[in-house]
């Protein structure tokens, strides 16, 4: 079966950059509709980024200007480019497709913490 990968995380000051990756493996599941979710401690996973089959992309109002979601087909890899962090954006950050009946189980996130 499938399992979603993500990596990039890590310790950021406030104001630095991160680029986090999301690669399926095992099983057969092709990237295209596809969102990028975070978890902070005590709260819902919540959609952050997506992007559409035909290309058209989707910010939650408090990442839109800093956050950047992509995706390579050739490499079957989405990407989230996060720049600009903020404390607030501490949690655990997911990737998944946000619907279909063949949706994967969650992998284990990539964790971002911005600190001072």
């Amino acid at each position: 079966q499938v399992q979603l990968v993500e990596s990039g995380g890590g310790l950021v000051q406030p104001g630095g950059s991160l680029r986090l990756s999301c690669a399926p493996s095992g099983g057969n599941f092709s990237v295209d509709a596809m969102g990028w979710y975070r978890q902070a401690p005590g709260k819902q996973r919540k959609l952050v980024a997506g992007i559409a089959s035909g290309g058209t992309t989707y910010y939650e109002d408090s990442v839109k200007g800093r956050f950047t979601i992509s995706r390579d087909k050739d490499k079957n890899t989405v990407y989230l480019q996060m720049n600009g962090l903020k404390p607030e954006d501490t949690a655990v950050y997911y990737c998944n497709a946000p619907y279909g009946p063949n949706r994967p189980a969650w992998g284990q996130g990539t964790q971002v913490t911005v600190s001072s």
